[in-house]
């Protein structure tokens, strides 16, 4: 991990295209500014989780919804298979 400290306007540049500047410090709280492409997603690390768990949460509920309609699918066509 890269540490650097900066004062209130200045600036830390990521590649050519995103720009981190410092805006406010209030007691332990600091302000940043983020200035990166459209296509460049940004997210607090907080949200980033959130996001990402929901994102497991909806492929899981896929996959049991693709697993029930395979278990009807097969209870059907043994049911067909036993007449």
């Amino acid at each position: 991990m890269l540490i650097l400290s900066r004062k209130i306007d200045e600036k830390i540049k990521i590649g050519n295209d995103i720009t981190i500047t410092l805006i406010d410090v209030h007691g332990d709280q600091v302000k940043i500014g983020v200035e990166a492409p459209k296509d460049v997603k940004v997210f607090r690390q907080e949200v980033f989780d959130a996001i990402q768990n929901e994102n497991k949460a909806a492929v899981a509920a896929s996959q049991e919804s693709e697993n029930e309609k395979a278990i009807s699918a097969v209870s059907a066509l043994s049911k067909l298979l036993k007449k």
